[in-house]
């Protein structure tokens, strides 16, 4: 029995998720962490078809064989992809075959790495966290949009994102330094919450255009993976101080992941609100400011298309 998370009705993957044979799912950043424990839960559900990507083959090769051991019927799929590049995730979108798409989880990202620029020119926060996944949704829409229509249809999109949003500088987004490393003291403590800030509206302005899909982002809790034993003792201690003082409990992989699996096949559909950010698990939240702010959201929309025009 899962231990139970704050404002959690409990929730067990093993027996709440339902049968899921019919169902072709994608899961970014699989090989490690809360993706990990992601594509290993959905795996002993059956799905028709479970794509996964990541940078590290050998990585993969190894979650291949825990999802196997779980379900050796489930028909898995590694593709390799790296977010910060979006030629490199153009790429890995045409090694998808299927022609249906169900369930899309953009899991992977980067939290707190060295201030850098991608090799398309944009902050790195920005470019994996929330561009990589922009073309990759973007690319996939039309299979997802396809998918709508047929029977007993129930296609979703689930963006993580992050209580980490409210690090975002004044205006959301530094606009003017989007193509830069952003190397600052203060800067380098909203690099992550501005892509994370991204990943929330642009999950809510996909349901206003497309609201036959259900998008919503979320929050997996504070979670003890690579991506916090990695970074700096600034942001180590930022982070630890401020989910003592929110009374969040330190999670697993599993238990980060379930937020996650909650959204994505747990809950029923007509629970969910389209557009909306989740904690953990399935706690409906309203952030206020820029987060919910319809304008801020259409700037950060049009910016990204503006960017992902030269990869379509």
């Amino acid at each position: 029995m899962p231990r139970q998370l704050s404002g959690f009705t409990e929730f067990n993957p093993s027996k709440d998720i339902p049968s899921l044979r019919s169902k072709v799912i994608f899961v970014t950043g699989g090989t490690a962490g809360v993706g990990k424990s992601t594509i290993e839960q959905l795996a002993r559900h059956q799905p028709a078809h479970l794509y996964f990507t990541g940078r590290n083959q050998s990585a993969a090769e190894h979650v291949v064989s825990l999802a196997k051991a779980a379900q050796p019927s489930t028909p898995i799929t590694f593709i390799q992809m790296d977010l910060s590049s979006l030629a490199s995730v153009k790429s890995a979108v045409a090694q998808f075959t299927h022609d249906r798409l169900d369930i899309l989880i953009c899991n992977g990202g980067i939290m707190d790495v060295p201030p850098a620029v991608s090799v398309d020119g944009f902050e790195i926060h920005m470019a994996t966290n929330h561009l990589g996944h922009a073309l990759l949704i973007d690319k996939l829409l039309p299979v997802m949009l396809q998918t709508v229509s047929l029977p007993q249809a129930d296609v979703r999109i689930v963006i993580l994102s992050s209580a980490g949003f409210a690090l975002h500088p004044k205006d959301g987004l530094s606009w003017d330094k989007l193509s830069s490393a952003q190397s600052g003291f203060v800067e380098s403590m909203t690099r992550y919450g501005q892509s994370k800030l991204a990943n929330l509206v642009y999950a809510a302005e996909l349901a206003r255009r497309y609201p036959q899909i259900l998008s919503v982002s979320i929050h997996p809790g504070f979670v003890a993976t690579n991506l916090v034993h990695s970074s700096s003792v600034l942001a180590k201690l930022y982070s630890y101080g401020r989910h003592w003082l929110r009374g969040e409990s330190i999670l697993s992989p599993h238990e980060g992941s379930l937020n996650s699996l909650w959204v994505a096949a747990g809950a029923e559909r007509n629970n969910l609100v389209n557009g909306a950010y989740y904690e953990p698990v399935g706690v409906l939240r309203k952030p206020d400011g820029l987060a919910s702010s319809e304008e801020f959201t259409k700037r950060v929309w049009t910016w990204t298309n503006g960017v992902l025009a030269a990869f379509r």
